[in-house]
């Protein structure tokens, strides 16, 4: 016998925590479109050299790679957002520019697992191409907020910062040569701390100076407001620019929608993926902070280049869904809490077969979900043992007449016709 476990850092995923995941997904699916981004998929596996090309840092050390039994080097996706690239690459022509698209799959990274994350795991990405304006990258933070009110979460902030500002500010000080190497370790701030990264920014610029100032920098906004901090950080790396412009710009769409309220200017997001060039941003969960962000993105205008001559500028972000939903349960969210596969469930006699099909099949087209116990005449414990399992919170007799059952309350009420089933479904 073989035994039955599973690989660490990867989870087999029960019904209860599957329904409640695809209810999630739904909803979020209705918001990308209602925007008027469509829906795109690409393969798990790529060529290793089309993954490598963008992703940067510690990403490419934690790529599943191997050789296929054609001897070629392949790898599995470790984002959406690398393969997307190269999918714009090779169908621009096809899809028309500017896209919206939204691409909800698994990734895979081999890194350390923890609470809330995984090796494998879910992620929803939504992104814009063809347009670097301030409008663009807007109605990506628009579709975050949007996302987390329809999902009903509350106690969230969405940090945003600006690649460009931060270039200048370190142009300034003179170690933009090690700007790649600087903002990998500012990217570790939430996870070491500050003393942390400021001995990895010392080792960086070999400057006690440079690094009190990047510190100085990165903590700016604490206990600011957005154009208070806004202000400072053009003070410090040297007057308004076209980023600086652009994050003015952003803020007065976010008022203008009265959503600004959710957003803070934080100079210590810089996000450690290579690609970025523009605003990032990186989302978190007021009462579980340590969670880390469970929505995060950005700017990259010239991710494409690698695959194309094409000029595609791109926005967007992703939410990962597997880690939301860790946090979620932490905070005892009801979107978690009705996993029912059904609202009712037939049970049947020997002889009554086809009346519970008919009457399976008029609840259904009246838009209530059905199961039927495929086993007639079965022991009442055994019944109701799957109905708790499948926490299903009615039962529906069929004997020669109707009776329904709260499974909830044991409450039990006759019915002559369906009509008066399914009222009695909808009210309970």
């Amino acid at each position: 016998m073989i035994e039955p476990v599973v690989l660490k850092g990867f989870r087999d995923s029960l019904p209860k925590d599957e329904i409640p995941k695809k209810r999630i997904i739904r909803k979020l699916e209705d918001v990308f479109s209602s925007y008027g981004f469509v829906p795109i998929d690409t393969p798990v596996l790529e060529y290793t050299k089309v993954l490598l090309g963008k992703g940067g840092g510690e990403t490419d050390k934690q790529i599943f790679r191997f050789q296929d039994n054609g001897g070629r080097d392949v790898a599995m996706r470790f984002d959406l957002t690398v393969p997307f690239a190269r999918f714009l690459a090779a169908h621009h022509d096809e899809v028309g520019i500017p896209f919206k698209r939204y691409h909800i799959n698994k990734v895979w990274r081999g890194e350390n697992p923890q609470k809330g994350r995984y090796r494998e795991f879910v992620q929803c990405d939504f992104d814009l191409v063809g347009a670097d304006n301030a409008e663009s990258d807007y109605e990506i933070l628009s579709m975050m907020h949007r996302s987390f009110a329809t999902l009903g979460i509350e106690d969230y902030t969405f940090h945003i910062s600006h690649r460009g500002l931060f270039s200048s500010f370190l142009e300034r000080l003179g170690v933009k040569d090690q700007s790649i190497e600087i903002l990998r370790a500012v990217d570790k701030l939430r996870k070491i701390g500050k003393d942390e990264v400021k001995a990895m920014l010392l080792e960086i610029t070999r400057s006690e100076e440079a690094s009190d100032d990047i510190i100085s920098y990165i903590t700016a906004g604490e206990g600011c407001s957005f154009t208070e901090t806004l202000d400072e950080l053009v003070r410090l790396s040297g007057g308004e620019n076209e980023s600086s412009e652009r994050m003015r710009k952003i803020y007065s769409l976010l008022c203008a929608s009265g959503i600004a309220s959710s957003f803070v200017f934080d100079p210590s997001i810089t996000r450690g993926l290579d690609y970025y060039t523009g605003i990032v941003y990186e989302t978190f969960l007021d009462r579980i902070p340590s969670l880390g962000s469970v929505c995060s993105g950005g700017r990259y205008n010239d991710l494409a280049s690698l695959y194309t001559k094409e000029k595609l500028p791109g926005v967007g972000s992703s939410i990962g869904l597997d880690r939301l939903m860790a946090g979620l349960e932490e905070l005892g969210s009801p979107l978690l809490s009705n996993a029912s596969s059904a609202d009712v469930l037939i049970v049947y006699g020997e002889g009554d077969s086809e009346k519970a099909v008919r009457s399976a099949e008029a609840l259904r087209n009246k838009g209530i979900r059905t199961d039927i116990y495929l086993q007639p005449d079965a022991k009442m414990k055994k019944i109701y043992g799957y109905a708790e399992m499948k926490a299903i919170p009615y039962m529906l007799t069929i004997s020669p007449s109707f009776q329904l059952k709260d499974l909830r309350t044991r409450e039990t009420k006759d019915g002559e016709t369906i009509e008066e089933i399914a009222e009695g479904i909808r009210l309970g």
